[in-house]
């Protein structure tokens, strides 16, 4: 059973924005980190943000720098990815998940950091 389940997404035109939800369903470590992956067709999962669960310390792919941000409700208990400025390349199936603060897991967001089940994720399209 994964410990966290997405919601939202969508599809929007390019230019528009959109949020994407994880919420936890289960046991998650309070040192741990949280990350937003991505996959689209025929790609490799990539790690697109990553937040300390309890903080406000975040870093972003460079690919969505400056257009994705992370939220998060007063009870750490769901973080809210919010995309604006979509691009046609954002589009994909968005997975949330739990991960080591450390080293490559940060600086990489690497989906190989990943040690629980993934979750089915949502799919956002943006259109041109």
């Amino acid at each position: 059973q994964p410990p966290l389940v997405e919601s939202g997404g969508g599809s929007v035109q390019a230019g528009r924005s959109l949020s994407v939800t994880c919420t936890a369903s289960g046991y998650i470590e309070p040192a741990a980190c949280l990350a937003w992956f991505r996959q689209a067709p025929g790609k490799e999962r990539e790690g697109v943000a990553i937040t300390v669960l309890r903080g406000a310390t975040a870093s972003y792919a460079d690919s969505v720098k400056g257009r994705f941000g992370i939220s998060r409700d007063n009870d750490n208990t769901a973080w809210n990815l919010e995309m604006t400025d979509l691009r046609p390349e954002d589009s994909g199936m968005y997975f949330c998940a739990a991960l080591s603060c450390a080293g490559a897991c940060w600086t990489r967001i690497s989906p190989s950091c990943v040690r629980h089940a993934w979750g089915q994720g949502t799919q956002v399209t943006v259109s041109s």
